[in-house]
């Protein structure tokens, strides 16, 4: 009987729509990894494809057990596809890259040296981007944005190749668009995250899947990573902040309202009373709304059995 050697290195790649791209990306990945000289796996995660590209995953994980396919029965985008694939891998490290060939598989060492450093997540720069001028300008702006909001000190989190401790991660915290946020979530369990940079080529094959359209689901999901990693397991400290400024609001609104009205008429002071009125009604909903959403959270605890916090080590203590 043989026993199956240990994964070290999961490579994780979503495709959509990439048939073309397929054979030659994984012939790359195949022959780096095998450079390289440690065990591996390749999990493509086909996302519900409708150009063929099931037919050539199922082609090539028969003639390689190394290459694993997921296929998803719809397509559920980006970040779901990446989640799966780390739920499935069985490596110590995940590798994740873009199925469009625009990343490149001999990046893939110098992740992992750079990991070897110490860190949880090692994420890629791609300094020189070959995508359209606007397209590239948008994600800087986009990057400044969540780096000032987060303090997360890396160029290019909107770069798929990066790599990850496996138990620095857990896919089920992506939903959205969120995958792009993954090296804050490692960096709120405790882990540091690196950079390297990274080359970047242009798309060959295929079509893009990013439009500007993505734009506002960004957003959102910066707010809402925000609001995660900071008010996770306070949700009624931000709302309280939220009623806060609402009442200074309409206090201020009310005596700006008042002066108007000993200046120019009583019509100003009722309307700055009814707008002052409106703001801590607001502030009243809005303060029972954190006290919902801190029973909900809590509750979860509750019920799952789970903790609101990660021990690196336990010293002294019975391991059971």
């Amino acid at each position: 009987m043989t026993v199956s050697q240990p994964v070290y290195l999961s490579v994780v790649v979503p495709l959509y729509n990439e048939r073309d791209n397929i054979h030659p990306l994984v012939e790359d990945l195949l022959r780096e990894l095998d450079r390289m000289g440690r065990s591996h796996e390749i999990i493509l995660v086909n996302d519900g494809s409708v150009d063929g590209s099931d037919e050539v995953l199922d082609q090539l994980a028969a003639g390689n057990p190394r290459v694993k396919v997921i296929h998803f029965a719809h397509n559920c985008g980006q970040t779901l596809a990446l989640a799966a694939g780390m739920d499935e891998s069985s490596g110590e490290v995940i590798v994740t890259l873009d199925g469009d060939r625009q990343n490149d598989p001999a990046d893939i060492e110098p992740l992992l040296k750079k990991l070897d450093e110490g860190y949880a997540c090692v994420s890629g720069w791609r300094r020189d981007r070959h995508d359209g001028g606007l397209r590239t300008f948008v994600s800087r702006v986009a990057n400044r944005i969540i780096n000032g909001l987060a303090g997360a000190p890396i160029h290019d989190l909107g770069c798929t190749l990066k790599a990850y401790r496996a138990d620095a991660l857990d896919p089920a915290e992506l939903f959205g668009e969120t995958h792009r946020f993954l090296p804050l979530f490692v960096m709120a369990r405790g882990g540091r995250v690196g950079e390297i940079v990274v080359r970047h080529h242009p798309r060959t094959a295929g079509v893009s899947k990013y439009g500007f359209g993505r734009i506002s689901r960004v957003v959102s999901d910066i707010l809402l990573v925000r609001m995660l990693l900071k008010y996770r397991t306070r949700p009624s400290h931000l709302t309280a902040r939220l009623a806060q400024s609402m009442v200074v609001a309409g206090l201020c609104v009310f005596l700006l309202g008042m002066i108007l009205a000993w200046r120019f008429g009583g019509m100003f002071g009722w309307a700055g009373l009814f707008v002052a009125c409106g703001l801590a009604v607001g502030a009243v909903i809005v303060t029972a709304i954190g006290w919902c959403c801190e029973l909900v959270m809590r509750n979860r605890y509750w019920i799952t059995g789970q903790r609101p916090w990660r021990i690196a080590r336990r010293i002294n203590f019975d391991p059971s």
